[in-house]
C-alpha cells in the first residue's frame, strides 16, 4: 500500500492512538509518543507540516516491529 504524501506529524500522532500511543512529551518541534501495549515502546515524531516519505516509513516500521506486524498491515490499519 502506498504511503500518504501530505501527512503532518500531528496527524500521524493522532492516528497512532489506534495502537495505544499517546503524546508523553513535546520538545520544540518533536513529539515523544509512548505505548504500554505489548510492553513499553517510545517513538519520536517530528512536528512538521508534511513528513518525508522515508521518515514516515521508518516510524511505521518501528510500530510494525514493536507489534510484530507487517508494515503493510500497520499502513492498512492507519490509512485504510
Amino acid at each position: 500500500m502506498k504511503l500518504p504524501r501530505d501527512l503532518s506529524g500531528r496527524a500521524l500522532a493522532r492516528k497512532l492512538e489506534a495502537f495505544g500511543y499517546s503524546v508523553t512529551r513535546q520538545v520544540e518541534n518533536h513529539f515523544r509518543l509512548t505505548t504500554v501495549t505489548h510492553g513499553e515502546h517510545h517513538l519520536t515524531i517530528p512536528d512538521h507540516p508534511s513528513l518525508r516519505v522515508g521518515t514516515l516509513a521508518a516510524i511505521l516500521g518501528e510500530v510494525a516491529s514493536h507489534f510484530q506486524l507487517d508494515r503493510d498491515d500497520v499502513i492498512r490499519r492507519l490509512f485504510g
